[in-house]
C-alpha cells in the first residue's frame, strides 16, 4: 500500500471551485483505493487530500491519465501553493477498499 496526505492552498475565494474540480473525476484511476478531499476547518483557503493506492507505481501512472491531466490544467490557476506532504504506508481502517 502507498498513501499520500497533502495540503493544497487555493487562491482566496476559490476553494469551493477547486474542490469541485478535484472531486468531479475521481472514478477511473486504476489502483486508487481511496481518494478523499477535505476542506480545512480553520483555513478558508486550505484543502487536505488523502489518498490510498495499491502501489506508488499506480499513483505515478494516474498522473498521466488524460482526465487527470485535464483536471490539473483546469485547476492550476486556482492553486496558490502547497503545504505539508506526507507519504504513508496504510495498514487498515474504515473506508479503505481492498
Amino acid at each position: 500500500m502507498y498513501g499520500l496526505i497533502g495540503k493544497m492552498l487555493a487562491r482566496p475565494g476559490q476553494r469551493e471551485r477547486l474542490i469541485g474540480l478535484l472531486t468531479a473525476e475521481t472514478g477511473g484511476m486504476p489502483g486508487c483505493l481511496s481518494y478523499i478531499v477535505a476542506a480545512d476547518a480553520k483555513d478558508p483557503d486550505a484543502i487536505w487530500i488523502t489518498e490510498v493506492w495499491d502501489s506508488p507505481a499506480s499513483h505515478q501512472a494516474s498522473l498521466k491519465l488524460a482526465s487527470v491531466q485535464a483536471t490539473i490544467a483546469e485547476a492550476r490557476p486556482l492553486i496558490a501553493g502547497f503545504g505539508e506532504r506526507f507519504e504513508t504506508v496504510p495498514v487498515g481502517g474504515v473506508g479503505r477498499r481492498a
